[in-house]
């Protein structure tokens, strides 16, 4: 039986990229600030002298020239793992994440591929401006060669984010920093992979399904336990968007006949639309109800004062989940 640490989310991710680079020579870290300063929320910390300059080190101010140093270093071999400080400074890069790595293996037919894990903090919460909360999961999942993946807990973060940079493709790797260090969870020592393309259920239940990822998992959690005694609610984490788990998606719904999907980035083109449509088309015969959607709002993420507002929380999802019930 294998040691286990008591860590928060951002503990493991730094767990995880620790154990990746001392499993494999050819991971190599890097980004704005992840080197000596261990980034800005520490979950680089310490790396770069356990690991030294080659393997762990800062680069300029420059998020294209990150993410394409990083395709010609997968391209030929190595594992990098860059890093977007805030999901919405990947702007800048988004023409090489786009235009080259995710489409290398297409291009040179399979001559070359790119084995790059791009993290990226991303989400609301944290009383930061706007560019700094963004939740752009759905461009990132609409770009075919790109898995997009959403950890929610300690333990599945250190899984997912080993199995992203074994992956021989590009990853989008999206931490949710509102819940950084919301919480602890029991993770092991040792090595090991959360397969990627595969939802969890976090609770059992018949009445409804709600469906989330990320740091939507818990108030969604904490909606279900509010009502339970009336309605029982299950609760299916999502975790990789890019591949979906379609079929954790379809059975679900065929048990409950209710649907209720709940994300924080705006809801006009969101991934809600997405999972509604695929229920449509595949459990038509088993639907009891409308699918609800319970999401941010079609506006840039406000500042502070409305942040609260802005976000689901367990409230509102209550509120959907009894909407999706009582039709």
């Amino acid at each position: 039986m294998s040691d286990t640490q008591n860590l928060t989310l951002v503990q493991a991710v730094r767990d995880g990229l620790k154990g990746e680079l001392e499993r494999d020579e050819d991971v190599v870290v890097f980004g704005e600030d992840v080197g000596k300063n261990g980034g800005v929320f520490r979950a680089t910390q310490g790396l770069y002298d356990e690991f030294g300059e080659e393997r762990v080190f800062d680069t300029p101010l420059a998020e294209s020239g990150i993410v394409g140093t990083a395709i010609g270093m997968a391209a030929y071999g190595m594992k990098p793992v860059p890093e977007m400080q805030f999901s919405g400074f990947a702007y800048p890069a988004f023409d090489q994440i786009v235009s080259h790595a995710a489409r290398l293996r297409t291009r040179s037919r399979s001559r070359f591929s790119v084995p790059m894990t791009l993290r990226m903090p991303y989400g609301g919460g944290i009383r930061a401006p706007e560019h700094h909360s963004e939740s752009k999961e759905a461009f990132y999942t609409h770009e075919a060669g790109l898995k997009v993946v959403v950890p929610s807990t300690p333990r599945d973060t250190k899984g997912l984010l080993a199995a992203s940079i074994r992956d021989p493709d590009p990853v989008v790797f999206m931490e949710p920093k509102l819940i950084y260090r919301a919480f602890r969870e029991e993770v092991p020592d040792e090595t090991y992979t959360v397969e990627l393309g595969e939802a969890k259920t976090r609770r059992e239940g018949s009445d409804v399904s709600v469906f989330t990822w990320g740091a939507m998992t818990r108030p969604s959690l904490e909606a279900a336990e509010n009502l339970d005694g009336d309605i029982d609610v299950e609760v299916i984490d999502l975790r990789t968007l890019s591949p979906m788990d379609w079929d954790s998606i379809v059975e679900s719904f065929k048990k409950t006949g209710r649907a209720v999907v709940v994300h924080e980035a705006p809801k006009t083109g969101g991934l809600g639309a997405e999972i509604a449509a695929t229920i449509q088309e595949e459990a038509l015969g088993y639907q009891k109800a409308p699918v609800t959607r319970v999401t941010g709002f079609d506006t840039p993420f406000p500042l502070y004062a409305l942040e609260d507002y802005y976000m689901p929380e367990a409230a509102r999802i209550e509120d959907g989940i009894r909407e999706a019930v009582e039709f």
